[in-house]
């Protein structure tokens, strides 16, 4: 923890020892901004907080504009928060220090800026210290397996004990979600303990892992960085060999990437071609300086048709010479070698800082088709630049299958698909029951949602546009009857609690599949899912009742996990204790506060429907 005042370390340029602190700290001058140059230190944090709930009390209600917070490996009562500029910083010190938070008095002051990653190592190495001095075997290794390692750390374990170690994982993960429902139910200690007796150690039943039907080449979409090859010196479109926190900036060649297509493969190349015959070098993390930022690929598994989205930072680059460089792709991309690797649409996209609360850059069309088109279940899905959309096709149609049969609808139920995307849950269930209802964030997801419901001739799915926590009211309302299914598939962290509460309130669900693509971190979803009632959570708990994990990434350490939970009777319900209160009682009040946007949110959906 660092207790240094000065926005800048004290520098003497006499000696070659400040002057090579000097270099670790000249990133701070070099004109792009870094949210290290305006950063304060917080301490005095309560015990129990979250980064979410931070910002809502630094920026909403002290009116504070944070554009990072960096919350140390090392301690949690403590972090940084970066500002924009001295002026935002000095605002924040004011309201910060001194304030009083959930019983703790907060300490808030000028942090020192850390030193550059990638100088700090090079001088390390050059005084014969540095972290690859130290790595023994490590450092003994080639390009290729430090890649492989880094991107497919399974490359060189058979995939049946790929699928045992997954399992293994899934497990233990399911188990700590066990024991803390045995720790906050007391009253059904017993009924736990009695089903763990059934169920191998659990108290629901885990299924075996499915693996993938597809284990070589099976990604859809990648992104890759354009860098300088560390062996070759050359600009090369690959993966990062690691990260600039690191002090690693080199990129590696992917073309013994097992799970990549060779079409993909052949499409990096050409791009690769292109930006080495042009005369602008790779963006660099380090100075800021450089012009080819990335490139994404996204391949479809239904006709190979392949889509480009070419990232680049303009610098100082005129109208006149950004159109050339477009003209100039176009000729590059106008050739018989792109028509043989299936490039049907590309895509460019400057790559600017975006400073808070500025919209992030868009891919604009340059040419070819708008979209590609991919199938799952039969059902064909139109892919835009941005829209979600598994990475693993055939594991897809596993993975969506498995939810579909946990969920056991049928021509009377209406589902809730939320966290939609692109409506590919939803439109697989459509045929399996009376009606869908997705509810999505991104406004493009919803019309590409809209668009593939069209191209289906599907007539039974709405996709409305809005936050699940706000719009969930509203939508729930206009499902009707009392056979509600609700199918969960969220980002990585999870459900906002407040979604989570709409659930449990909303008693017509009495079925929820939740697909998590990180089952540790939706662990928690999982727990609030089955909390006992209480004030706020007034409906019945869901209980899991199966899971099934299915390996969408083969020689990686990620699995998707399906789980199917069924709301408990109302009968078995008990008062709420007043442990169970004072768990809930926060997040009670931010759902009261929330009330009167609760209407604002039915106002959004109805004006949704109105576009369509």
């Amino acid at each position: 923890m660092t207790e240094n005042n000065d926005t800048k370390p004290k520098i003497e340029t006499e000696s070659t020892e400040n002057t090579g602190l000097k270099e670790e700290y000249a990133y701070l001058d070099r004109g792009g901004f870094s949210s290290e140059k305006f950063k304060i230190e917080l301490r005095g944090l309560p015990k129990f907080y979250g980064i979410a709930e931070l910002k809502k009390l630094m920026n909403q209600k002290l009116g504070l504009n944070t554009s990072k917070i960096k919350r140390p490996k090392n301690g949690s009562h403590w972090l940084f928060a970066c500002f924009q500029n001295e002026e935002e910083r000095s605002k924040a010190i004011t309201a910060l220090n001194g304030f009083s938070w959930k019983g703790k008095t907060l300490i808030a002051e000028v942090a020192k800026p850390a030193p550059d990653p990638l100088v700090r190592k090079r001088k390390l190495e050059e005084e014969g210290t540095g972290p690859d001095k130290k790595k023994g075997d490590e450092n003994n290794k080639s390009q290729e397996e430090r890649l492989k390692d880094a991107t497919i750390p399974y490359w060189n374990v058979p995939y049946e004990e790929q699928l045992k170690l997954k399992e293994k994982e899934i497990r233990n993960i399911l188990m700590k979600y066990d024991n803390e429902v045995w720790k906050i139910n007391k009253e059904r200690r017993d009924e736990i303990e009695a089903k763990r007796k059934l169920h191998n150690g659990l108290s629901f039943d885990l299924k075996p892992i499915v693996p993938s039907p597809v284990i070589e080449g099976y990604r859809n979409k990648c992104e890759f960085t354009v860098g300088i090859d560390d062996e070759t010196k050359k600009p090369t479109v690959g993966f990062r060999l690691g990260s600039y926190v690191t002090g690693t900036v080199g990129v590696a060649p992917i073309q013994s990437l097992n799970h990549i297509s060779d079409q993909t493969k052949k499409a990096v190349l050409i791009f690769q071609e292109f930006v080495r015959k042009s005369n602008l070098a790779p963006f660099s993390p380090a100075d800021y300086s450089g012009y080819w930022r990335y490139l994404t690929v996204r391949h479809s598994k239904f006709n190979g048709e392949i889509m480009l989205i070419i990232a680049l930072h303009p610098q100082a680059l005129t109208t006149e010479e950004l159109e050339k460089l477009k003209a100039d792709l176009k000729e590059h991309f106008n050739s018989d070698e792109t028509a043989a690797c299936g490039i049907k649409s590309i895509y460019y996209e400057l790559i600017i800082k975006k400073r808070v609360g500025e919209d992030g850059s868009k891919p604009i069309h340059l040419m070819g088709s708008t979209h590609i088109i991919d199938v799952i279940l039969g059902r064909q899905f139109r892919i835009s630049p941005e829209a979600f959309f598994q990475v693993n096709t055939a594991g897809a149609e596993i993975l969506y299958q498995n939810a579909i049969d946990l969920s056991q609808t049928t021509s009377d139920s209406t589902v809730i698909d939320i966290c939609c995307g692109t409506g590919t849950i939803g439109l697989c269930f459509a045929k399996h029951c009376g009606r869908v209802l997705g509810v999505e964030l991104v406004s493009e997801a919803v019309r590409d949602a809209r668009a593939n419901a069209e191209l289906n001739c599907l007539d039974n799915c709405e996709f409305f546009a809005g936050r699940a926590e706000d719009a969930l009211p509203s939508v729930m309302a206009r499902a009707g009857g009392d056979q509600l299914v609700a199918v969960v598939d969220p980002p990585r962290a999870g459900l906002h609690m407040r979604a989570i509460t709409q659930l449990r309130n909303t008693k017509k669900v009495k079925r929820l599949i939740y697909i998590s693509c990180s089952p540790a971190s939706a662990v928690k979803n999982f727990v609030d899912l089955a909390r006992a009632s209480s004030k706020t959570l007034r409906g019945a708990p869901f209980t899991p009742v199966r899971a099934v994990p299915v390996d969408m990434f083969p020689y990686t350490k990620h699995v998707e996990l399906v789980v199917l939970f069924e709301r408990e009777s109302e009968a078995t319900l008990k008062s709420p204790s007043e442990e169970d209160v004072n768990i809930t009682m926060d997040d009670n009040k931010e759902i009261n506060s929330k009330d009167e946007q609760n209407t604002e949110a039915e106002l959004d959906v109805n004006m949704v429907q109105n576009e369509t």
